[in-house]
């Protein structure tokens, strides 16, 4: 399914017709709490697809008494919830993987927190009457496309117990206003915690069924697979714990190598984890370790900031940092590699030359 990259080759057209479909967060625009808009991450599988949302309809069905069509007004004018979110792609950091797995070249820019307004999904399957034998929900979009030989709608599933938490929203406003349709317009999932390909965008079917979703998306992508062969991989699921830094001071152009001046140097960034808080976050100057001061969070489900004041001094130096999480969790410093480029949280390295 994943092409893996020969000794030495480069970006294919392939991965750059990937990349100039989809974007990034500058890592400058750490500096926010909620990321702009504009700045967000943003990864499309197939196309953006066109939705008129007068005509537009959530069909909730399956195994449920109750089957359900429901327009944006009436989503809209059920209870609302608003959250900020930190939102990470599975395949952050793909692209520093050797060898390396060939689909979207990220680097560690998947990544953003916005502020999300919705229905809490609990309520709308609560007044579906999920039946007692369903194990799981399924969630479709309406962007359509082939992938690994099949032509299927994008489509991810939920164990009950997970779709039922209160946090999970059905989501038709991001930053205060209603969805860019590049960012699931009408209505689309948020799963917050999970990595980004569990938020179903262009939401247009919920479904309840009784036995585990085979779906391409659920059973082959999105798996810690070790080897190509005969090894379906563990599922993804939350978002491992992960610190990135603004690099500071300015860069060259196109290397992106930092330049700063010696003398005090107020290192910052965020870190986020989806299994549980930041409890502490590391600086590494040329192979020590300083334990960086945390912010408060932004909220429970999105990134916390953190400063390092570092003194440098004339010469090249590596700049690093990693986060932990309660659970005891810390970023690693050596490659974790599997085929599909998933949940790859190595610490992020930044070349600076101090003047």
């Amino acid at each position: 399914m994943v092409e893996i990259a020969g000794a030495g080759q480069g970006i294919t057209p392939m991965e750059l017709a990937q990349a100039t479909r989809n974007r990034g967060m500058p890592l400058e625009a750490l500096e926010h709490d909620l990321t702009p808009t504009g700045l967000h991450y943003l990864l499309v599988h197939f196309d953006i697809p066109a939705l008129d949302p007068a005509s537009w309809r959530l069909r909730v069905g399956g195994n449920v008494t109750t089957e359900l069509e429901l327009t944006l007004d009436q989503i809209r004018e059920r209870p609302a919830a608003t959250i900020p979110v930190t939102l990470e792609c599975a395949g952050n950091g793909r692209a520093r993987l050797e060898p390396r797995p060939m689909t979207q070249p990220w680097l560690n820019e998947a990544v953003a927190t916005a502020s999300w307004t919705g229905t809490p999904l609990r309520s709308v399957l609560e007044e579906a009457g999920v039946a007692p034998n369903t194990v799981e929900i399924v969630f479709t979009g309406a962007d359509h496309g082939i992938e690994g030989g099949e032509e299927l709608d994008y489509a991810r599933s939920l164990p009950l117990t997970d779709a039922l938490r209160a946090e999970v929203l059905l989501a038709y406003e991001m930053n205060g206003r209603p969805l860019e349709p590049q960012h699931g317009f009408p209505l689309r999932l948020l799963v917050p915690g999970w990595y980004g390909m569990t938020s179903v965008k262009w939401l247009a079917r919920i479904t309840a069924v009784t036995e585990p979703f085979r779906g391409l998306h659920q059973a082959v992508a999105y798996h810690y697979q070790r080897t190509e062969d005969d090894d379906p991989g563990e599922p993804v699921t939350r978002i491992r714990p992960r610190a990135l830094m603004i690099p500071p001071g300015f860069p060259d152009f196109p290397e992106r190598r930092r330049y700063v001046d010696c003398g005090p140097v107020s290192i910052r960034g965020r870190a986020w984890s989806g299994s549980a808080p930041i409890s502490r976050v590391e600086v590494g100057i040329d192979g020590d370790w300083f334990d960086a001061a945390l912010a408060e969070p932004v909220g429970e489900w999105a990134w916390r900031g953190w400063t390092y004041e570092w003194e440098a001094a004339p010469g090249h130096h590596v700049l690093l940092c990693r986060a932990t999480d309660e659970t005891g969790e810390v970023q690693p410093l050596e490659q974790p590699w599997n085929v599909q480029g998933v949940g790859n949280n190595l610490a992020q390295e930044v070349p600076v030359t101090v003047r």
